[in-house]
């Protein structure tokens, strides 16, 4: 095999590794994105989405999400609600839902 050769297929291999470990990547990056964000929500439209979907996951900002939901109904079984604010592109302290905390964790660690 001469060289010529040898760095073409070499060059072809690098490219099915690039491209195989693109295709792992993809699914990542996208799943970061696949929550609705606060953000480019009115707090309107964000109040409303938990409301009509009773509860759902928000994205607050880069890398950061929560549950909200609309009463304890969509709780687990002994869990209470607490209520939160979000930033929303028209408020800094949108009143979006609740979230569900668990009474006998209250003030403690995760």
């Amino acid at each position: 095999m001469n060289k010529t050769a040898r760095t073409k297929s070499d060059g072809t291999k690098t490219a099915r590794y690039a491209i195989l470990i693109a295709a792992f990547l993809a699914p990542a990056a996208a799943g970061a994105q696949d929550f609705p964000n606060t953000l480019n929500m009115s707090c309107a439209e964000a109040t409303a989405l938990v409301n009509s979907q009773g509860a759902v996951t928000l994205s607050t900002g880069p890398n950061v999400f929560n549950r909200y939901v609309k009463d304890e109904a969509y709780c687990s079984g002994g869990q209470q609600t607490r209520p939160q604010w979000v930033q929303t592109k028209d408020q800094a302290q949108c009143p979006v839902g609740n979230t569900c905390v668990d009474p006998s964790n209250e003030g403690g660690g995760r």
